[in-house]
């Protein structure tokens, strides 16, 4: 065999692997999930046995759970749910999340931990310094707070990221919301306080580290703020005034992951990023499809996000129109649109190539492409 022969196998083989790790009927499997659980494993050379794992509560303290190193992320959270009182039918509505701490109390959610993804390995093997594991919730449609309000773990989680969100300026209150909600937190109320919330800017929404776009014109930085359906973009201008931007996800037609490389040594806009990757999405503007583009280090939890809104989007479908048959992205499948989901959360063994989601209003079809290995 030569070597592009070789090449050219290893290249089809990682392509097959990132396509079946988005089947929901593969990842139902024992057999595929411990083969996934393997390589990860064998990858970083860790052996399975017995490890402590602090989980990280939103309001920065953290919880001890006895796992194996071997346990998956989704096993994990069934350990936490029982620590927290957390009712296991609400599991669906958290995950666990990859978070950098500062020195100065800021956090950034680097990755949103996938269900066949081993947390043990993913925190020992990460790049990112100062890295923890925390339990988020993980909607980005504000509304569905109403679905845990009869568990009171579930509350104190939500209500807890609601003041952390607030406290990190994630959620923008007006001062009179600020001054009813610090009222509404000194005296404890919490089912009052998240109904307030949901009258919040940006509540329930994730926000991204200051980055790099392309738009209005390349080299602008940018503050995203992803939920509720759109992209929230506060972008700084050459002239340095601020422009907000918004992005309705209904107008989005596909997005693309690529890993940058040596693209930030080139000449031109490029060389003054520090970031090695970026999401460009095709968007619909004044009836033509336009390709912005997005540097950030966090573009696969990007990704994540807009997969998650098309989820939520699917799933509020199906329940609108009981009659249709609605396959729902993460949910296996269901009615007359067809939705082929393909795209793969970011998972510790880092694919070295672009990723191409196809996410159209009625339908959400993936295709994973490679290039340049």
């Amino acid at each position: 065999m030569t070597t592009s022969m070789a090449n050219e196998r290893r290249d089809q083989l990682e392509r097959y692997l990132q396509n079946v790790t988005v089947d929901p009927n593969m990842l139902r499997s024992d057999v595929f999930v411990d083969f996934l659980k393997l390589v990860q494993l064998d990858t970083f050379s860790i052996t399975t046995k017995k490890a402590s794992l602090d989980i990280f509560l939103p309001n920065g303290r953290s919880i001890q759970v006895e796992i194996l190193t071997s346990d998956t992320a989704e096993r994990v959270l069934e350990v936490v749910s029982h620590k927290t009182g957390l009712c296991r039918e609400l599991l669906g509505y958290f995950g666990l999340f990859l978070i950098q701490f500062s020195k100065e109390g800021k956090f950034s959610v680097m990755k949103k931990l996938a269900d066949f993804e081993l947390p043990y390995v993913s925190l020992r093997s990460s790049e990112v310094e100062n890295c923890k594991v925390g339990l988020r919730k993980w909607y980005l449609d504000p509304s569905l707070d109403s679905m845990l309000m009869d568990c009171r773990a579930a509350v104190n989680l939500i209500y807890m990221q609601a003041i952390q969100d607030i406290q990190k300026e994630w959620a923008k209150p007006t001062q009179a919301q600020r001054q009813k909600l610090e009222a509404l937190q000194r005296e404890d109320n919490q089912t009052k306080f998240l109904e307030l919330s949901q009258e919040v800017r940006h509540y329930g929404y994730v926000q991204l580290d200051p980055c790099t776009c392309d738009y209005p014109e390349p080299g602008c930085g940018a503050v995203l703020s992803v939920g509720n359906n759109e992209i929230s973009c506060c972008v700084t201008l050459p002239d340095n005034q601020t422009r907000d931007i918004i992005f309705q996800m209904n107008r989005v037609k596909c997005w693309q992951v690529t890993f940058l490389g040596t693209l930030l040594d080139m000449d031109g806009a490029q060389q003054t990023l520090n970031q090695n990757l970026e999401l460009r999405f095709q968007y619909s503007e004044e009836s033509r499809w336009q390709w912005f583009v997005i540097y950030t280090r966090q573009a696969f939890l990007l990704s994540s996000c807009l997969k998650k809104m098309i989820s939520e989007k699917m799933v509020k479908l199906a329940a609108e129109n009981p009659e249709m048959q609605i396959e729902v992205p993460e949910q296996g499948r269901s009615k007359k649109y067809h939705v082929q989901q393909s795209q793969k959360d970011y998972s510790s063994f880092l694919p070295r190539t672009s990723k191409i989601m196809i996410a159209e209003v009625d339908c959400v079809l993936g295709t994973i492409e490679e290039e340049g290995l």
